[in-house]
């Protein structure tokens, strides 16, 4: 075989192997997106379960507002996301805390203020998080999202700490082309919440790239180590007398 010949056959060869490695990452994520999408629902048929049973509890009550990311999508069990670990954090003194989880995957600000505001009437929680937007990101226009935040904070409760969120990685081509407006989106939050005298939970410092080892099959969600992240961070603004 002539040099060119063999330079040739090489080229083809790692083509092939491009192709095939390209395909098996394509199928991977698939793969990932299919269970995440069975923890959907099964994660919230575990706090549907949950809910019910702190109701009807003694303890501190801790209502959680938001998205899939409050479900712990990407976690191995409901209890390795983020709520899940902080909830642990919570007990460890051996104050009997209760969760009423109102997240629910896929929910935008409007959800929030819409559906899970409202279901907190009747109630005295001694905590309330409220972590939402990145599925507005892409989805909200951007004035009706800000609308959105501001009205969202403003009927907050007093006991409440509000998350901020995850600023998309530069190298991502999406999500360099947004990082920017997410940054404005996180100023948005926290002035929003400093001028009520909420906690901000900056999930945008404690949650920074590199992602590796970080994220779910899904390359969106976080996974359990991800998730700690987040938790270190809605730990770090929670008031001290809760700790």
């Amino acid at each position: 075989m002539t040099p060119i010949g063999a330079l040739h056959r090489a080229i083809m060869r790692w083509g092939e192997a491009e192709r095939t490695s390209s395909r098996l990452a394509i199928q991977r994520w698939v793969d990932g997106v299919a269970y995440v999408d069975v923890q959907a629902r099964t994660y919230a048929e575990y706090w549907t379960g949950q809910n019910t049973a702190a109701l009807k509890a003694d303890g501190p009550l801790w209502v959680v507002l938001g998205d899939s990311t409050a479900q712990g999508l990407g976690a191995s069990s409901p209890l390795h996301g983020y709520v899940g670990q902080v909830l642990n954090a919570l007990r460890r003194k051996g104050t009997p805390w209760r969760v009423l989880n109102l997240s629910r995957s896929g929910a935008q600000t409007r959800h929030v203020l819409e559906d899970q505001l409202p279901l907190l009437d009747g109630l005295t929680p001694a905590l309330v998080t409220c972590g939402i937007g990145n599925n507005d990101i892409l989805a909200t226009p951007p004035r009706r999202f800000r609308d959105h935040l501001r009205q969202m904070i403003d009927r907050l409760p007093s006991s409440s700490v509000v998350m901020d969120l995850t600023v998309p990685d530069r190298l991502w081509r999406v999500g360099g082309a947004v990082s920017p407006y997410v940054s404005g989106i996180n100023q948005l939050i926290s002035n929003s919440a400093t001028s009520r005298g909420l906690p901000v939970a900056e999930v945008s410092r404690y949650a920074r790239p590199p992602w590796r080892g970080m994220l779910a099959p899904d390359a969106f969600h976080p996974n359990n180590l991800g998730y700690r992240r987040h938790a270190d961070a809605l730990l770090a603004a929670l008031p001290e007398k809760l700790l």
